[in-house]
C-alpha cells in the first residue's frame, strides 16, 4: 500500500501587460475571460486586478482544483481567442508566477 498525499490546488497570479496604446482593449478582453473562467471546471477563483501605479499592467488570480484543469481552461475556446490577440495587446509574454499558500496557526 502506498500513501499518496492530497493534491493540493494550484494558485498563481498571471502578469498581463499593455502595449502603450492597448490598455483599454486589454482591460476589456481580460474582463471577458473573467466569468467563462469561473465556469469552468475545477477553478475556483479567477479574480483581476489592475496595479495601482502601473496602469496597463494586469494581474488574476487563479486558483485551480489542479495542473489538469489549468491546462483545460489554456484550451477553451475563450482563453484561446484572447491567446490570438496576444501580438496585438501584449507588450511582453503573460508572466506566470505559481504560488504556494502557508498554513497559519
Amino acid at each position: 500500500m502506498t500513501d499518496t498525499l492530497p493534491s493540493r490546488p494550484l494558485i498563481a497570479l498571471a502578469r498581463v501587460k499593455a502595449k502603450p496604446s492597448q490598455r483599454e482593449p486589454l482591460q476589456r478582453a481580460l474582463a471577458a475571460l473573467v466569468e467563462p473562467s469561473r465556469a469552468e471546471p475545477g477553478c475556483f477563483a479567477y479574480t483581476l486586478f489592475e496595479l495601482h501605479d502601473e496602469p496597463g499592467t494586469f494581474y488574476v488570480r487563479e486558483t485551480w482544483a489542479d495542473r489538469e484543469a489549468l491546462d483545460f481552461h489554456r484550451a477553451t475556446p475563450h482563453f484561446q481567442a484572447f491567446a490570438d490577440r496576444f501580438d496585438e495587446l501584449l507588450e511582453e509574454p503573460i508572466h506566470l508566477t505559481r504560488l504556494r499558500e502557508i498554513p497559519v496557526g
